[in-house]
C-alpha cells in the first residue's frame, strides 16, 4: 500500500543542478545566490526589500525585533498557528495575547482583536491559515486607529492575493517560510519583506550578530576588513545552497499554486453532498494558495475518520492544536484563555493531502476513503 502523505516538497532536476552548481562555486554561505534570491522575491511579490533567513521561525522573530517589541509589550495573535507564531513575541519577551478565530475562514478575527487591545499593545500577528489571506482591510484599519505594527504570517500564503495585492505587499513586514512542505522551498528557510528601509536594515544586522560593515553607520573605520557590532542579534544566516534550490523553485511557483488550487476544487465537488463534513469558506475578492486543505467532521469521531484514513496510508493531519493550550503556555500564565472558535474547529479538523505532485489518481483513492469514513 503506498503511503500518501499531507505534504510534500516536489524536487525537479532543474533544482538539483542549480544546487550542485552552487557545490561547485566558490560560495557555499554567504555568497550571491542569497541577494538575488532576495530580489527574485521581491520582484514576484512587488516588496521593495526581502531578508533571506535561516527559517520560517526566525523570520518572526526577526520581524518581533525590527517592530521593537520587549518587555512590557502585548502582541495580538491568534490561537490556530503553529507555535512559532506566538513564541516570537515571548523571545523578546513580550506577552502573547491570543485572540478567536472567525469559524468560516479558520483566521484571526477582527472583531476579537479589537476586544483584546490595551495600552500596552504593540503589534498584530495575523497568520494567513492554509493559504487564505486574512481580513488585513480591516486588520490594518484597527491597527492604525490604535498605532500598531502589522506582521503578516504568510508560511502559508505564498502566491495568494488579497483584493489585487499580492501577499508580500501588504502588512508592514511579512514573514515567509521554506520548509518542504510549503509553497517552495529551500529545505529549510525563511524570509522577510517590508517596504520600510528602516524595518530592512534592522533585519539585515539582527540575522548577522548585529554587525554591520556599512561605512555610514560605523563609528569608527580602521580599514576594509573592519566591522562593528551596533546591536545583539543572532547567527541566522541562509546559505547559498538554499538560496539556489529556492531561486529554482520559485520559476515554478505559480504551476505549484495552480495545482493546489485544481485540487483544492476537486475537494471542493467530491464532499458537496456530504453532511458530514464541512469543507473550507472561500472569501470573495481573495485568491487562496492552499497551503493546506482541512475539512471539519461532523456526527462523527474525528478520531476514528482519522485513524480509518491513517489505515488507508493517508498521511492525514490536524492543524492546529490551538497554542494556548500547550503545556508551556499553560504553566506560563494562559490556563483560563479560551478561544471557544478555535477549540471548536480543532475537535473536527482533519488535513488532507495537498501537495504538487499528488496525482487526481491518488486524489481519488483520497477522496473514496475519506467518503467511507464519513459515512
Amino acid at each position: 500500500m503506498k503511503y500518501t502523505p499531507y505534504g510534500h516538497q516536489s524536487i525537479s532536476n532543474e533544482d538539483i543542478q542549480a544546487v550542485v552548481e552552487v557545490l561547485r562555486s566558490d560560495y557555499l554561505t554567504t555568497g550571491p545566490k542569497i541577494e538575488e534570491f532576495e530580489r527574485a522575491v521581491s520582484e514576484y511579490t512587488g516588496a521593495k526589500y526581502a531578508v533571506a533567513i535561516a527559517n520560517g521561525t526566525a523570520a518572526l522573530h526577526a520581524a518581533c525585533v525590527a517592530a521593537g517589541i520587549g518587555q512590557g509589550d502585548e502582541v495580538i495573535v491568534t490561537p490556530n498557528t503553529f507555535v512559532a507564531s506566538a513564541n516570537c513575541v515571548l523571545y523578546c519577551k513580550g506577552t502573547p495575547v491570543f485572540a478567536d478565530i472567525d469559524s468560516d475562514t479558520y483566521n484571526i478575527s477582527p472583531s476579537e482583536i479589537r476586544k483584546k487591545i490595551t495600552n500596552k499593545t504593540k503589534a498584530i500577528v495575523g497568520v494567513d491559515f492554509s493559504g487564505q489571506p486574512c481580513e488585513w482591510d480591516e486588520i490594518k484599519d484597527i491597527a492604525k486607529e490604535y498605532g500598531l505594527i502589522t506582521i503578516e504570517d504568510a508560511a502559508h500564503s505564498l502566491g495568494a492575493d488579497y483584493k489585487g495585492k499580492k501577499v508580500g505587499t501588504i502588512a508592514d513586514m511579512t514573514t515567509l517560510s521554506f520548509h518542504p512542505v510549503k509553497h517552495i522551498t529551500t529545505g529549510e528557510g525563511g524570509m522577510i519583506l517590508t517596504d520600510s528601509k528602516e524595518y530592512y536594515e534592522a533585519l539585515l544586522m539582527f540575522r548577522s550578530h548585529g554587525i554591520t560593515r556599512d561605512k555610514q553607520k560605523l563609528t569608527k573605520n580602521d580599514g576594509p576588513w573592519y566591522y562593528e557590532q551596533l546591536d545583539l542579534g543572532y547567527n541566522y544566516r541562509i546559505t547559498d545552497i538554499q538560496c539556489a534550490l529556492g531561486i529554482s523553485q520559485l520559476k515554478r511557483l505559480d504551476k505549484f499554486v495552480e495545482k493546489r488550487r485544481s485540487l483544492a476544487f476537486r475537494y471542493d465537488k467530491a464532499f458537496a453532498d456530504l453532511e458530514n463534513i464541512v469543507t473550507p469558506t472561500q472569501r470573495k475578492g481573495c485568491h487562496n494558495s492552499y497551503h493546506l486543505y482541512v475539512i471539519q467532521v461532523k456526527n462523527k469521531d474525528r478520531r476514528q475518520v482519522f485513524d480509518a484514513l491513517h489505515k488507508a496510508g493517508i498521511g492525514v493531519n490536524v492543524h492546529y492544536i490551538p497554542v494556548y493550550t500547550q503545556p508551556y503556555y499553560r504553566e506560563h500564565g494562559y490556563r483560563e484563555v479560551n478561544c471557544s472558535n478555535a477549540w471548536e474547529y480543532y475537535t473536527r479538523a482533519i488535513s488532507l493531502p495537498l501537495y504538487p505532485d499528488l496525482t487526481y489518481e491518488e486524489q481519488d483513492y483520497v477522496i473514496e476513503k475519506v467518503r467511507d469514513a464519513v459515512k
